[in-house]
């Protein structure tokens, strides 16, 4: 078997990988999905759906059986593993063709698949489970790969479908997922024996195989016909989407108006729900918006039923020239507003005009996609890796368009199917089970010193409840190891040094592009030095004012800017120590600092409340295992002040509180946690994490 060549899209399949799985079909079948799902082009997260057919023993009567496993609700086929397949009974799920009784009982349908299962540990059937069933092929691939919806999106799809391949595709006008397309499927391939697929008019693509390789490599190959297909079109047309109409920004500048806008696109979009933000200039973005059409494509929406769940009907175009003057935000704002005023009205309208007598309430009418003309594409959503997937479906849209407008003329879904599918009740039903969101969720997080100890902790404590993290820090391969502990969409890094106001700068740029803003800053860099009075440099107390209050006033004052923009609130958190409040030996600039430390958060408390804006300060003491300032000279200061070894030291301040233990950075995350995720009616205050120091209490 030699290597495939493939112009427009992966050929993923490795001969060995699949040897070692053997006959183990089933494994066979997640292995294909999760190469077909790798390349984007093919389908993108959450879309598609594949399946296979086996030969099982029937636990109950010991005979053999056809069961066809099948990916399940809400999975995705390029990280789909066994705990994400149903197992069903192929014969009780065809027999089910005797109790249908037409389109208005659809959804009763879809709880008659559970009694077709087969293997007890299944994921939910999705609604794609009888167009699979319904076939009589071994392994099926329903994919939604830009190419294909081009075709079924052009307005004589069934024509171009017969231009493409001639008699061996079949094809299928639109028609929401459910039992009956299952039905249109069969007759479909009953009425054109030995065709190789299905094209599905407005949504995507069927096909199929004897084996897991076969079905892959007619998958591909079907793809790669109608990406050839395409590519002759725009070739032959010359321009794609009407030609450039704006002239993009640098990308450089690109980026910094980018970064200046997101705050207030993120206070605008979530009027209802905290959002969290993408910022997307590619080359296929950059095309689309700057084109002479793209004011007559946009509004007319998505066609793939999968884009548009994730993008909305359709999205905002921002009435902004490349040479918007970001630097006064309220005069932006001014003409921001009555944009999304009139998006949310549109919505509104779409909405009732639309609705049906059992249509679930209306959902939030703020768009997920703005569009920037010579700038960039944006989106917003509940986290940032349905932000990034939205993202990437409206480019998947845009290859749609771009296919279909070369072919002939794009169509759009009609509003009022758009809207029975957004709002149907299955759909409705499958979003109510979603796991409850995290106390953290929705909300991006900064915290310096974040390569280790303290920040790190913080980092991670935050990022468990749910938040985004940017994580900071003047040491780049303490961050690259930190940011390598997280799962993708969880966190990004900025080198940062806080003495430096440009450094501050760059680092929250970077919350900005990343995710749309910033809600808690948390101000854990730092440093100690214990030294006698008489042994204490000037460069010793510049640099203890420098990083521990200086740093903390421009975070705090770049970070205010932030918050008020976004118009949400926010939290500040300040780690300061025990010894701002308590007068210890060999601690002069340390305990000064810290005690500055502690006051500001006081004065910005008291002038931040009509904000929504809480400051608050955590005061660790005694943190010595897993912290960095303790890999210093301060551990050997500490220990030479109280007359002992630095090995003794975390036994030492263990004993000393009043409950006898040792602080680990963890207790000092959960400090902070509780300020942010639980006392969230709290400012200027002082939590103590030291174990009970008694001549540490506030009060």
């Amino acid at each position: 078997m030699s290597i495939k060549t493939f112009k427009h899209v992966n050929y993923l399949w490795n001969e060995q990988k699949a040897a070692e799985l053997g006959d183990d079909q089933v494994a066979l079948f997640l292995y294909r999905s999760n190469i077909l799902g790798a390349d984007l082009r093919i389908t993108n997260y959450g879309g598609g759906n594949t399946s296979c057919k086996t030969i099982e023993k029937d636990p109950l009567t010991n005979e053999e059986v056809e069961v066809m496993w099948i990916k399940g609700s809400g999975g995705d086929i390029g990280t789909l593993n066994r705990a994400g397949i149903a197992g069903l009974y192929t014969e009780r799920l065809r027999n089910l063709k005797k109790v249908y009784k037409g389109l208005h009982d659809e959804d009763r349908m879809v709880g008659l698949f559970n009694h077709c299962i087969y293997d007890l540990d299944s994921r939910a059937p999705s609604i794609d489970t009888p167009l699979h069933g319904l076939l009589p092929f071994k392994h099926i691939d329903h994919l939604h790969p830009d190419a294909l919806i081009a075709v079924a999106a052009a307005k004589d799809s069934e024509k171009v479908t017969k231009e493409i391949w001639g008699d061996t595709m079949g094809w299928v006008p639109w028609q929401r997922p459910g039992f009956d397309l299952g039905l249109q499927l069969e007759k479909c391939l009953n009425d054109n024996p030995g065709i190789r697929g299905i094209v599905l008019g407005s949504h995507g693509l069927f096909t199929w195989g004897d084996t897991s390789y076969e079905c892959y490599m007619n998958s591909l190959e079907v793809i790669e016909m109608a990406s050839e297909y395409i590519t002759k079109k725009i070739k032959e047309k010359g321009s794609v989407f009407g030609g450039q109409k704006v002239q993009s920004l640098a990308a450089d500048i690109r980026k910094e108006k980018a970064a200046q806008l997101m705050p207030l696109l993120r206070g605008l979009c979530s009027s209802e729900n905290r959002m969290i933000g993408h910022f997307s200039d590619s080359d296929v973005v950059l095309e689309y918006i700057n084109s002479n059409d793209l004011y007559k494509l946009a509004p007319m929406g998505t066609s793939c039923p999968d884009h548009f769940l994730r993008t909305k009907i359709q999205p905002l175009v921002l009435d902004l020239g490349t040479d918007e003057d970001f630097s006064n935000s309220e005069a932006v704002l001014d003409k921001l507003k009555p944009a999304f005023e009139k998006y949310r009205q549109e919505y509104a309208t779409y909405y009732n005009t639309c609705k049906r007598d059992n249509s679930p309430a209306m959902r939030d009418p703020n768009p997920v996609i703005i569009i920037y003309p010579g700038v960039g594409m944006f989106s917003f959503a509940k986290n940032k890796q349905t932000t990034r997937v939205a993202s990437e479906f409206y480019i998947n849209a845009i290859n749609v368009m771009r296919g279909a407008e070369a072919i002939s003329a794009y169509t759009s879904l009609p509003r009022q199917e758009a809207f029975d599918i957004e709002y149907w009740l299955l759909e409705e039903a499958k979003l109510q089970r979603m796991p409850k969101e995290k106390p953290l969720s929705r909300k991006v997080a900064l915290v310096t010193g974040a390569g280790g100890g303290i920040g790190k902790a913080i980092a991670d404590k935050l990022a468990e409840e749910g938040a985004n993290i940017v994580l900071t820090d003047i040491a780049e391969d303490r961050l690259k190891e930190a940011e390598a502990t997280y799962k993708r969409d969880v966190a990004t890094y900025a080198v940062c040094d806080v003495t430096n106001a440009n450094s501050i700068a760059q680092a929250y740029k970077k919350a900005c592009l990343e995710f749309g803003g910033i809600d808690i800053v948390v101000h854990s860099a730092g440093l100690a030095i214990s030294k006698p009075l008489e042994a204490h440099t000037e460069q010793d107390w510049d640099l203890l004012q420098n990083v521990l209050v200086k740093g903390q006033f421009e975070l705090a004052k770049q970070a205010v800017a932030l918050l008020k923009q976004q118009g949400l609130g926010g939290d500040f958190i300040s780690i300061a120590s025990k010894n701002g409040l308590v007068s210890g030996p060999n601690n002069v600039g340390y305990g000064t600092a810290k005690a500055a430390q502690q006051h500001m958060v006081r004065l910005l408390a008291a002038e931040l409340g009509s904000d929504d804006i809480r400051v608050n300060t955590v005061n660790p003491d005694g943190v010595i295992v897993g912290s960095k300032i303790w890999e210093g000279d301060w551990a050997e200061g500490r220990a030479k002040a109280y007359g002992i070894s630095v090995d003794e030291l975390p036994a030492h301040y263990a004993k000393r509180n009043l409950l006898n233990k040792i602080i680990y950075p963890a207790d000092i995350a959960d400090g902070v946690f509780a300020l942010v995720g639980i006392l969230t009616k709290t400012t200027g205050n002082i939590i103590n994490v030291d174990g009970g120091m008694a001549n540490a209490f506030v009060r």
